[in-house]
């Protein structure tokens, strides 16, 4: 069956969504930073502030709040830069990072958010500072890839203290075509992502796909594990054709101020997936050759009662962080077999 055409690329197509953007960020100071623990080591996790996401569509995100509404010029960038490595937090753990995920809310190698010079300038403090570091992994949509610059950054990420792979970090969302591009609006059809996977696994890149469990209102949370498993199913095939490396990022959804997940959550037409049911979808990963990570973050984003974070959960999560750590699985058998949590609100089939 031959795929729709593919919804022309404009920044100015109308929005559903009620956020604005963050006009009082200072252009010198980057967006934000944490760490997290995986089975890959320690991860920095760093965000800038750069011009918003240019597709801006995907029907429950707000990231682009955190974004400015303008372009952000190359030497802000280089600010943000030194700013990240004079942080006290990074230079601390210096000797301990071994994995760097690079954000801007959007596309990194999209050359008109995010400065090529700023770039290069971001692996040479790489190499000059972590001297453990295995793995950079840059946020993009497909569409931005492009393989003789990735084999530049590959070059230049080799000359470090220790080798460093590259990874291409794509925001997949959801398996289902319909949920994906018909609801979410994501714009990403599997064959451009299939490209991307078999170009990548040639140059030996590592792949991590992001997807949101329940990411649309009327889904109910058996088909949003379904969906995930379906995912898992199709990552893992792609895995043993392209010989690739490839991590599945699960994101709990959450109702983001600011967009329709907002309007249906206040109107009681969607609810958070329970993280018992994150553990029954990323449980189907076990035996399978794909690495999974559990995002338990908000990101202070939701709206108030709208996080997946419930009070009282805090166990649950540091059962999933040590997931995360370990790769596990027995940690969510444990998780689905205990499963006691009371559920409310079965939700209701998504009409594709």
């Amino acid at each position: 069956m031959t795929e729709p055409p593919e919804p022309a690329f404009s920044s100015d197509t109308p929005r559903t969504k009620f956020y604005s953007h963050d006009r009082a960020h200072s252009a010198e100071d980057y967006a934000d930073l944490w760490f997290q623990e995986s089975d890959e080591g320690h991860i920095l996790f760093v965000v800038f502030y750069t011009l918003a996401c240019r597709w801006g569509r995907c029907l429950g995100c707000n990231l682009p709040a955190r974004s400015s509404p303008v372009h952000i010029d190359y030497r802000a960038l280089l600010r943000q830069i030194d700013g990240i490595f004079g942080s006290p937090a990074v230079v601390t753990r210096r000797q301990e990072i071994r994995k760097v995920i690079v954000s801007n809310n959007g596309s990194i190698l999209d050359e008109a958010t995010f400065s090529s010079t700023a770039l290069f300038y971001l692996l040479a403090r790489l190499n000059l500072h972590f001297p453990r570091l295995a793995v950079l992994s840059i946020e993009t949509r497909p569409e931005y890839v492009d393989l003789a610059e990735l084999e530049l950054i590959a070059r230049a990420l080799a000359e470090g203290d220790t080798p460093t792979s590259l990874e291409l970090a794509v925001g997949f969302e959801a398996f289902d075509d319909g949920i994906r591009n018909d609801i979410f609006r994501k714009g990403l059809h599997k064959r451009k992502f299939e490209r991307l996977v078999g170009n990548a696994a040639r140059y030996g890149f590592h792949l991590k796909c992001y997807f949101m469990q329940k990411p649309i209102p009327g889904l109910s949370d058996d088909e949003a594990v379904a969906d995930i498993h379906q995912a898992v199913d199709y990552l893992a095939h792609l895995a043993i054709r392209e010989n690739a490396r490839m991590n599945m990022h699960l994101n709990p959804t959450y109702a983001a101020r600011g967009t329709e997940l907002e309007t249906a959550f206040r109107r009681g037409d969607f609810r958070p997936p329970w993280l018992t049911d994150v553990a029954r979808a990323a449980l189907h990963a076990a035996g399978k050759p794909l690495s999974v990570f559990i995002g338990l973050s908000d990101e202070g984003l939701a709206v108030e009662g709208g996080s997946f974070l419930l009070p009282g959960e805090e166990p649950l999560v540091a059962q999933l962080e040590t997931f995360n750590r370990t790769q596990n699985y027995r940690i969510l058998e444990n998780i689905v077999a205990g499963t006691g949590q009371e559920k409310s609100g079965s939700g209701t089939s998504a009409k594709i």
